[in-house]
């Protein structure tokens, strides 16, 4: 989160009137966070005008929109999205992941772990969860990116958070060849319509293809 913002300013999307009453009494008792924006659909939320750091969003609403449709709305507000639903039909919680949200929390969870979660995506950090787990699992095109033991060995590095600078010193390449290795591995991740731009989208497909361990607390 940008320190010049004492309060991390959070959108929620719900549907239901009395779910959403909850979860702005519970995000509001954070410390550091303030919901500034509710409202039962993704249009209602953009036109509140409200400038906002993360947007907690239910993944099935009763406007019959999409996943995928609510989080290319939601991005002219923030990059930062989390999927917070009841719904566990794993074709609409992939759709979601491979839209760019950073994470899929169900309802159930406690509120630490919503708490910490919501923390987390402020500041962009993936949040591998069960359902996420649960969506690779199921998804069978998820294999589809060949790539060799030197490109897996650097995604593994790079993904994991190092630098250019440093996966060069690990692996005894110059920063310009790793550099380049990247550049291949985007690619390959692109032309198999799993696109991959960003460091953070490198790490979600370095889970999603078992090169990056799920965290402990998220394995079957």
């Amino acid at each position: 989160m940008d320190e010049s913002w004492a309060v991390a300013r959070i959108g929620v999307v719900e549907d239901f009137a009395t779910t959403r009453r909850g979860l702005v009494t519970i995000i509001n008792q954070a410390d550091g966070l303030s919901v500034v924006a509710d409202a039962p659909t993704v249009p209602k939320l953009i036109d509140q005008g409200e400038p906002i750091d993360l947007a907690l969003l239910d993944l099935r609403l009763s406007d019959d929109s999409t996943p995928r449709g609510n989080i290319e709305l939601l991005r002219t507000l923030t990059t930062n999205i989390l999927v917070f639903t009841s719904a566990s039909e794993p074709y609409l919680i992939r759709e979601a992941l491979t839209s760019g949200v950073l994470g899929i929390l169900r309802k159930s969870v406690d509120v630490d772990e919503l708490i910490g979660a919501i923390r987390s995506a402020i500041d962009g950090q993936v949040v591998p969860t069960m359902e996420w787990a649960t969506a690779i699992d199921s998804d069978p095109n998820l294999a589809a990116v060949d790539l060799s033991p030197r490109q897996r060995q650097i995604l593994e590095l790079y993904a994991a958070g190092e630098p250019a600078s440093r996966v060069a010193s690990i692996t005894g390449l110059s920063a310009e060849t790793v550099n380049s290795y990247v550049g291949r591995i985007k690619q390959k991740y692109s032309e198999a319509g799993r696109p991959a731009q960003t460091k953070t989208d490198l790490y979600k497909r370095a889970l999603e293809d078992g090169w990056l361990p799920m965290p402990r607390r998220f394995r079957h």
